[in-house]
């Protein structure tokens, strides 16, 4: 196999995304970064490429196994689960697959919102068990549209949220690296003078350390009992913990969270909440969106070993 290029890596590859990729290179198949040690040597020094797809810890030791290594293809918009400093201090260029996944994720963002603050997951059982017929209407709940958002974060999927959101006639605040060019919508410097402004929060930060915690135990307390969050970034990027204690006593009025610290298995403390919306991680969860991200994942990988220049290179 001395003319394999290309390493698939991730058990969440389904069979036509790892199809795609075998059928367009040589390649060769392991679920996790953890089992790249037990390939053969010769085996490992062919490899020019790996696609990766998951979010278990790909660091500088597994890169160290391939003398060939020069990309790797990520599978999704968040590469935090790649040590990207130590693929750049080794030549290794990382790509990743934006913008076809930033409608999804922001329609579930939306979705999320709307669902948390209309209590439609309570409605529709309150309809499925008969009870509607037997107890009459549920409780009143609480208006979208007219509200104020914070966007933490206005990249690309945090710009389409907040373009999505403009039409529901919110009132638009946000926190970025740097001040956007926007139709009048309101800067803040900071994640907790964000959560002092608004009723919503939305989470569209990318993962990895830089952002770790970035909506804090304050910024959560400055949201106050009217206030949601919404996470649809990466689990990391609250204090989960902070999250729980203020939803647990009542301090904020909720949250709808598509991740979790804990991935797939969100702390329990979640699962006893009636005031949450709990999804498994599907933001990009749609047949077009995935086709779409596996496609351009191939693309970044058929332009590397062709010698072409790079789609989505992130480093």
């Amino acid at each position: 196999m001395s003319d394999t290029h290309l390493l698939i890596c991730g058990n969440s590859f389904n069979d036509v995304d790892r199809d795609r990729l075998s059928t367009a290179y040589p390649a060769v198949y392991v679920d996790a970064p953890a089992d790249m040690a037990a390939l053969e040597s010769g085996l490992r020094a062919s490899m020019r490429a790996v696609a990766f797809k998951g979010h278990t810890p790909f660091g500088a030791e597994a890169m160290d196994l391939f003398p060939q290594l020069g990309l790797i293809a990520n599978y999704g918009v968040g590469y935090d689960a790649i040590d990207v400093g130590a693929a750049s201090a080794r030549g290794i260029a990382v790509t990743n697959t934006p913008d076809v996944l930033s409608d999804d994720v922001a329609d579930l963002a939306v979705a999320l919102m709307i669902t948390q603050a209309r209590t439609m997951i309570r409605g529709h059982a309150h309809v499925a068990s008969g009870r509607w017929a037997t107890e009459g209407e549920i409780p009143l709940n609480r208006k979208v549209s007219g509200s104020t958002v914070g966007i933490v974060g206005l990249g690309r999927i945090g710009r389409e949220i907040a373009d999505r959101l403009a039409a529901f006639k919110m009132d638009i605040h946000y926190t970025s690296r740097s001040e956007k060019e926007t139709p009048g919508w309101t800067y803040h410097n900071d994640v907790v003078s964000l959560a002092g402004a608004v009723d919503f929060l939305v989470v569209a930060l990318v993962g990895g350390p830089d952002t770790k915690g970035q909506v804090s135990r304050e910024a959560i307390a400055a949201l106050g009992p009217r206030g949601v969050v919404v996470n649809i970034s990466r689990g990391s990027t609250i204090d989960e913990g902070a999250l729980l204690d203020a939803l647990e006593a009542g301090n904020i009025a909720g949250a709808a969270l598509d991740v979790f610290e804990n991935e797939p298995n969100p702390d329990p403390r979640f699962l006893k909440l009636s005031n949450v919306v709990l999804q498994p991680h599907q933001g990009s969860g749609t047949v077009e969106t995935r086709t779409a991200m596996a496609e351009l994942q191939l693309a970044n990988v058929a332009a590397f070993l062709e010698g072409r220049d790079l789609l989505t290179q992130v480093n």
